[in-house]
């Protein structure tokens, strides 16, 4: 039996997310199409005949530090690669930028094995085309291996396992077998609020918004939760809430229906929004909010 912790780490809207999820087989991040969605170390379990593997999903590392949470999202990301079995370093086929350069650099010197893996392949049609891409992504590095896939359409993940499985150490599971996240409850229920938020709301926003459980009871198979969604500004409270509370109603109906998918239990879910001002440049609001590194 093997087993190991193994980083997922590339920049922004790559499909970081999308690729643990896929790998789990289940949603264990939030997935939406606007960068910096992930912003906690979040750790998703494959349970394999041949052992398990921790994936530990990241927040996009990114050049630009304007506030304190992205700060914090950045020193996340960036001590997720310490102390790991195996890192891979994920890229978007076809599209190479200053920030992926950036990630490969932090990546010199370590100590473990650096796989490479290259999303999005569906966007190509002729397949002649992949072969040149993935030769100038191998003159950037000596990697461990390389593995052409696609997240989204779920291709070629057998071979990206079957090489972390012929690198990880013998050792027994880290996690119980019926664990598929190593975050606990209320973290997960947080961040599909907080997906529900990213989706409905317009570009900006989300950016300037978290969520937090104030209150999580477990009365048989009911999960009755208070969350709250804090908000910077008396105007993006307004759009949180929309016009008498309908945009605050669907995103705690997407978010509920969610959930007992997810949960198997029946779900009542109370949303407040607040205001707390420049909570994302606070340090001790991010620790409140659990944005701290590890």
């Amino acid at each position: 039996m093997r087993s190991g912790m193994v980083s997922v780490i590339g920049r922004p809207n790559v499909g970081k997310s999308s690729l643990v999820n896929a790998l789990v087989g289940q949603k264990v991040s939030i997935v939406s199409h606007k960068p910096q969605t992930t912003r906690h170390r979040i750790q998703g379990v494959l349970h394999d005949e041949r052992g398990q593997v921790v994936f530990v999903d990241t927040p996009g590392l990114h050049r630009k530090e304007t506030r304190a949470l992205n700060r914090v999202m950045n020193q996340a990301a960036a001590g997720a690669i310490h102390d790991m079995d195996l890192v891979l370093f994920v890229v978007e086929l076809g599209r190479w930028t200053e920030e992926d350069a950036a990630v490969l650099q932090r990546l010199e010197g370590l100590p473990v094995p650096v796989g490479l893996v290259v999303n999005k392949i569906d966007r190509i049609d002729d397949k002649e085309k992949l072969l040149p891409e993935l030769q100038k992504l191998a003159a950037r590095r000596d990697f461990a291996f390389i593995v052409p896939l696609s997240a989204l359409k779920k291709s070629n993940l057998k071979g990206l396992v079957d090489e972390l499985f012929s690198r990880l150490p013998e050792g027994d599971p880290l996690y119980p077998e019926d664990m598929v996240t190593g975050n606990d409850l209320g973290f997960t229920v947080a961040e599909v609020v907080r997906e529900k938020l990213i989706r409905t709301l317009h570009q900006e926003l989300p950016y300037s918004t978290t969520v937090e459980i104030e209150d999580y009871k477990r009365e048989g198979n009911l999960d009755r939760i208070h969350a709250v969604i804090w908000v910077e500004r008396e105007g993006q409270k307004k759009i949180v809430i929309g016009e008498a509370g309908e945009t605050l109603k669907a995103i705690g109906s997407s978010a509920r229906r969610d959930l007992e998918r997810m949960l198997g239990r029946k779900i009542f879910l109370k949303l407040w929004c607040k205001i707390r001002e420049n909570w994302s440049d606070d340090p001790k609001m991010l620790k409140r909010f659990g944005l701290t590194p590890d």
